[in-house]
């Protein structure tokens, strides 16, 4: 953009928000009414802070040009008190074209609306602006445990009922009366393209944490990192608006959060739950003798490499979606019946990896049975053809020592076995004499998957896989 004679530039380069618009603020007081600002911006926070700017103070935003990551703006400086009688980017802009050499640009008029329209930002697939997606993303089980290894311990706590100790979905505070408050969060970057539907799975997956303690959510904080200047607003808008029409089913609102520029998409939710104290349902409770239970089909994992390769059908879309949508809720429930004794939910660390979990938190062996896991229609179809996450094979490596397979079993079930889920279903240990009928109550419930794939035994820390 030529700027002409008389106007006033200011070169904002590197500067971070909010210095640009401070600058911009302090030029503006000392500039005759009618004179014109440019500002040379190459910090992206910014682009959005300058349009508001504008229409907040009643200085117009006149023109405004993109070139590569420099973005040029030019602001009029206004009459006093005009920002607070004129309502409108349209209307702010009419009372001054009469001043101005040159008519306004009809592009600049959406702006304030659209400025992802304006700046020529293309539509741009989700997945493809992350190197990861869904809970995929969750750091490896063995950097996790080197990571929280000599980590202040928690235990001198006395109300804290439920910390890291054993890598449980949530912590546990109990206040005076008996009531605890649980609280979690979860976030990932995007596992599907479609912005509702990532929201809404991210919502599931960071509420599933309050159910497999036993306890019932009542309120979510927002949590996202977008980056600025490479995705559409309405895109952003539509991943919130899934996150919070999942919370609205769950009967919470989304009370607040915060949000940050960042080199990809990432959004999920902090999540405050209460239950009472008998209700508390950690991982490390399984008993010998336990039936163990899962109650959402595996192969989330598969099928999300399979999307991001172009080769899932609209029919395995929409089965993907109807299970990493379905809410664990049935978890406050199951809290509440005395034969279930630990819970957990399966996420990214694979079924082995959470069983394991519950194994050593419990002090036991736990035996899964292959044949018994459920899996997505085309899970078994998509492993075989080379559909696995990265994920899986990070699982494996960090497990595999604690796993023994008592019989054969063929590659592509060992690859749903180590499979990542993405707001995957709960993991239950409960008495044995019990297990069919809760099977049962969870398929009523809408869990149609549910299955008795395994058990509880005495012994070292570990898992056997058996055909």
């Amino acid at each position: 953009m030529a700027a002409r004679r008389g106007d006033i530039i200011l070169d904002l380069r590197g500067l971070r928000c909010p210095q640009p618009v401070l600058r911009a603020k302090k030029a503006l007081r000392g500039m005759p009414k009618g004179g014109v600002l440019v500002l040379e911006i190459t910090d992206p926070m910014t682009v959005i802070d300058v349009p508001l700017f504008a229409r907040q103070t009643g200085h117009p935003l006149v023109e405004q040009t993109r070139h590569g990551d420099l973005y040029v703006f030019k602001l009029v400086k206004a009459a006093p008190g005009l920002g607070k009688n004129v309502s409108s980017a349209a209307s702010l802009a009419a009372a001054f074209r009469s001043r101005l050499t040159q008519p306004c640009s009809p592009a600049f008029l959406q702006l304030f609306f659209h400025w992802d329209e304006a700046m020529n930002i293309q539509d741009t697939r989700l997945t493809s602006l992350a190197h990861g997606g869904g809970c995929g993303c969750k750091l490896a089980p063995s950097v996790l445990q080197e990571l929280l290894a000599g980590q202040p311990q928690t235990a001198r706590y006395e109300r804290l009922l439920v910390g890291v100790e054993t890598g449980d979905d949530a912590a546990v505070w109990q206040l005076n009366d008996g009531t605890c408050v649980i609280s979690t969060t979860d976030f990932f970057m995007p596992v599907v393209d479609d912005p509702h539907d990532f929201g809404r799975i991210a919502a599931t997956n960071a509420l599933s944490d309050i159910y497999a303690m036993g306890g019932t959510p009542i309120m979510a904080l927002a949590i996202l990192g977008m980056p600025i200047g490479k995705i559409a607003m309405e895109t952003v808008r539509k991943i919130l608006e899934g996150g919070a029409s999942t919370c609205a089913e769950a009967g919470i609102p989304v009370a607040g959060g915060h949000s940050i520029d960042a080199p990809e998409p990432i959004y999920g939710l902090a999540v405050t739950g209460t239950c009472h104290r008998d209700d508390i349902r950690r991982n490390a409770d399984a008993r010998p003798g336990d039936a163990i239970i899962l109650a959402k089909p595996l192969g989330v994992g598969i099928y999300s490499a399979a999307l991001k390769k172009g080769v899932l059908s609209q029919a395995g879309y929409a089965e993907m979606i109807a299970t990493t949508t379905l809410l664990n809720r049935v978890g406050a429930k199951l809290a509440k019946d005395t034969a279930v004794h630990a819970m957990t939910d399966v996420t990214g660390f694979g079924i082995l990896g959470h069983a394991l979990e519950m194994a050593r938190g419990s002090k036991l062996s736990i035996v899964l049975q292959a044949g018994a896991m459920p899996f997505l229609s085309q899970a078994r179809t998509l492993a075989e053809t080379g559909c696995v996450t990265g994920a899986s094979a990070r699982n494996w490596a960090s497990y595999a020592d604690s796993v023994a397979f008592r019989a054969d079993i063929p590659q592509w079930q060992n690859d749903l076995l180590t499979d990542p889920q993405t707001s995957g279903g709960l993991l239950i240990s409960c008495a044995q004499d019990r297990a069919e009928s809760i099977a049962r109550g969870l398929i009523e419930e809408g869990y149609e998957a549910a299955r008795i794939i395994g058990f509880c035994e005495p012994g070292t820390p570990a898992i056997a896989v058996e055909a």
